[in-house]
This record gives C-alpha cells, structure tokens and sequence, in this order.
C-alpha cells in the first residue's frame, strides 16, 4: 500500500515540477485562482448577490459550502493526506536519486492534511450549485425546452468544467495538492451539492434547527478529536510538517488549521440561523419593499461594500482561544450583516424619505 501511495506521489510531485518549469510565467494566475476559489468568497462576495435574487440558492449555497467543508475536514482526518510541499522533502522515496525541485508561494504551506482538496470541494459544489440555479431559472418543464436553452447549458457546464480544471490545476502548480487529491475534492463537493438540491427543510429551519446542527458539528468534531487522540493518532500531525517544511516560516497562518475552518464555517452558518430568522429580516427582506428590483440591488451593493471592509479585519493570531473565538463572531456577523441589518437599515432609510415625500 505504502509502494502504491509513493508511486501516485511521485507522479503527483512530478506534475507539479512540470506545470512550475512549463508555466512558470503564469504563477500570478495560479495564485488568484486559488485566492478566488477560497470558500471566504463564496461567503462575502457570491452569497449577498445570490441571497438577494433569489433567496432559496443564496441559503442553499451557504449548506453545501459548510456541510462539504466540514465533511471535507472529517475525511482529511481520516485519510491523511500528504502534501506535495512537505512529502518531497520527508519522504525516503528519493533515497538514491535526487528529489525533484518544487517551487512554494504564499498560498502553499497550508497545514491541514491533503485530501482531498479543500478549495476543490468548495469550489465544485458552489459552481454545482450556481449552475443548476442558473438552468432551472432559464430552463420550464423538460417538454418545452428550446434550441437555446440548450446552447446556454452546453455554455454553463462548459464554464463550470473550465473553473474546476483551472482550481485544480492551481492547487497543483502551487505545490498544496497532489492530482489525485483535487479530484476526489471535486467529485465530492458535487455529490454534497447534488445531495442539498433534494433537501428542502433547510429553506425553513427554524433558529433551533440552526442552533442543534451547529452545536452537533461541533461537537461530532471535537468528539471524534478526543477519541482518536486517546487512540494515540494526533491529528495535528500536518501542523509540525508545514512549520518544518514550509520555506518561509510567516506563509503558515493559523488560519489554515482544521479549527480555524471548523469555527469559521460553523460561525457562518449560526449567524444564517439567526439572520433568516431575526425580525429585521421579516420586516424588509419578506416586506413589500424585499421585491422590489432596486431594493435588492442596493441590498447588493451595500453588501458587498461592506463586507470588504468587514473582511479588512483579521483576528489576532497570537492567542489561539481568542483567535477561534474571534473569528466565529466574524463569521456570523456575515450573513447577519448580509440578511437582516443592511436590508432592514436601507428599508427604513427608504420608508423614513417616503414619509417626508408625502
């Protein structure tokens, strides 16, 4: 098993040496791809414009991201996945010959373990999820779909497939993935996507609901943590490789360690539950006013403006407990921000200039 694994490493690590001789102009490119399919874009940038279309993907979206990261983070600690990074230089495979040179940047040294791919799941299960949206807008009944319906599928899934290869081959070219990891992460993240679109109690769960799936995930996590370190199996291990391996000792943020996501992803999701089920939220987005196109847009706008700033804010990393704490608050205050306060706050801002009209 062990000569099996080396082999799929070594080819992996050959590929990577090959895509950084061959393209070794493009690493601007390979950078961004990877910054843009990181799952915080898929919470400030893709959810405010999905949520204030169309509510039932924006909220449909923000399941699939954190279910798929949170079971991406359960199989990572069940398979342990190497890293290209760190492997190339620990491993007893090149004894004989020389190891080939890999090439680190800013976005490589991340220290959870490696499969699969973690901005590939998110990636192709948010996609996944856009792309249906997008059909199922343009699509009716079977029966009467026309010439360019089909057209404009042929384009979408084209797009969808061209982003996931390019994810893929990001991931890579930087040396965090090897091919075989950012595979199985796609394949995954649209099985969770394909599993959410026929899962409708999410669209009215109540703040309970929300509370119980957020304090069973932390809990299953923390759990099975426990457990396997009483087995003797330490699940930080990828912590000590990256800090040994990685070049550049300030590349490793704590903010790529599996507690760091955990926190981050169940903030989201808690800070949803309260917003969808807050009164601000009652009161414009399923008022009179939440149908209205220009409301929406403006909903949108100052959303995005916003959140930017918000995302400005970076926890203090050098206390661990506060860093956790500090960036579940964040998380939250997302889709709090996105849901109920700005659309409440420009609701009354319109309704107070309506008064003074009249």
């Amino acid at each position: 098993m062990e000569a099996n694994m080396n082999l799929l490493h070594d080819l992996g690590i050959q590929t990577t040496h090959w895509l950084q001789q061959r393209f070794q102009g493009s690493q601007d490119w390979f950078l961004f791809i990877s910054y843009a399919a990181d799952l915080r874009n898929a919470f400030f940038v893709l959810f405010p414009i999905w949520f204030h279309f169309s509510e039932a993907v924006g909220i449909r979206l923000i399941w699939v991201a954190v279910i798929g990261d949170w079971l991406n983070l359960v199989f990572k600690w069940i398979l342990f996945g190497e890293r290209p990074y760190w492997w190339v230089h620990d491993t007893d495979y090149y004894n004989n010959k020389s190891a080939p040179e890999i090439q680190q940047f800013p976005l490589t040294c991340e220290t959870g373990p490696g499969s699969p791919s973690g901005h590939a799941m998110g990636a192709a299960g948010v996609y996944y999820i856009m792309v249906v949206a997008l059909l199922s807008a343009a699509g009716g009944k079977k029966q009467s779909r026309t010439f360019r319906y089909w057209v404009l599928w042929t384009v979408l899934w084209m797009g969808f497939w061209a982003v996931q290869v390019c994810v893929c081959l990001s991931r890579v070219f930087i040396a965090a993935h090897f091919p075989h990891q950012v595979i199985a992460g796609v394949f995954s993240g649209m099985a969770v996507a394909k599993t959410f679109q026929h899962i409708r109690c999410i669209y009215h769960a109540s703040l309970g609901r929300y509370t119980g799936i957020t304090l069973f995930l932390f809990s299953f996590t923390i759990g099975f943590y426990l457990l396997l370190r009483v087995l003797g199996v330490d699940l930080l291990w990828t912590l000590e490789k990256a800090q040994r391996w990685c070049s550049r000792p300030e590349w490793v943020h704590i903010d790529t360690t599996p507690f760091a996501s955990l926190l981050r992803n169940l903030g989201i999701l808690f800070g949803l539950g309260l917003a969808v089920n807050s009164h601000m939220y009652q009161k414009s987005c399923r008022g009179k006013q939440g149908q209205q196109l220009p409301f929406r847009l403006g909903c949108v706008a100052a959303s995005l403006l916003i959140l930017h700033i918000f995302d400005a804010f970076k926890p203090p990393s050098h206390m661990q407990l506060l860093f956790y704490a500090l960036s579940f608050c964040k998380s939250a205050a997302v889709p709090l921000t996105t849901v109920s306060l700005i659309p409440y706050c420009l609701s009354q801002l319109l309704a107070t200039q309506d008064k003074k009209a009249a």
